[in-house]
């Protein structure tokens, strides 16, 4: 129904960013808001896909159409939501999934919270060969630079991130400690370190 947004980005939360258009606030669910926390109070394009349930209308929000196809592919998979879809796509590249589903890599499906080895083998039988592994990921060019962030700062912002997709407290006491260890000078830096810290 909604192919894109295109307004200011006003606020990031850990789930979803808020985006204003025509004076109405859009809030959108994404994978990784602080992807876009270069981009806040400026004018931005959030590839977009609304999902209708019995309790809620929620918009999810991407930062390419590829990764919109990804989260539309992994949520026709048996036992995959919305929650899990973005879990994985807030934990690697589309390109990144893909590689795992065409080298039928189960364990590295398995490393996200809510996907167990029947589930991991489920995507796999339902997207390989159907899957298309890109040149370059566009995730890439989004880089974040909050400098004048205080560690930890950072380091909390990135905490509740991570708690949001649905990672246990024991899981995010290993990776705070991590991180209080480590100079990250963003939060999407902080989250991607403690996502590569829960998967390895």
């Amino acid at each position: 129904m909604y192919a894109y947004v295109k307004g200011t980005l006003t606020q990031l939360f850990p789930t979803h960013v808020v985006v204003e258009t025509s004076g109405i606030g859009y809030e959108i669910q994404t994978p990784n808001s602080y992807r876009f926390q270069k981009y806040l109070n400026q004018d931005v394009q959030i590839f977009t896909s609304l999902i209708v349930r019995e309790d809620a209308q929620l918009l999810y929000g991407f930062i390419s159409e590829e990764e919109k196809d990804m989260f539309h592919s992994l949520i026709k998979v048996t036992g995959i939501g919305p929650k899990s879809a973005l879990a994985i796509l807030a934990a690697s590249s589309p390109n990144e999934v893909k590689r795992a589903i065409e080298n039928e890599n189960d364990a590295y499906l398995t490393q996200f919270p809510g996907i167990g080895k029947k589930t991991a083998r489920q995507i796999v039988l339902d997207l390989k060969g159907k899957v298309t592994i890109t040149e370059e990921d566009s995730e890439s060019l989004l880089q974040v630079d909050v400098n004048n962030n205080e560690q930890s700062q950072v380091v909390k912002e990135a905490m509740l991130a991570l708690e949001a997709l649905g990672y246990s407290k024991r899981e995010l006491s290993k990776v705070e400690k991590v991180l209080n260890k480590q100079s990250v000078s963003s939060v999407d830096e902080a989250v991607k370190l403690g996502l590569q810290t829960l998967v390895s």
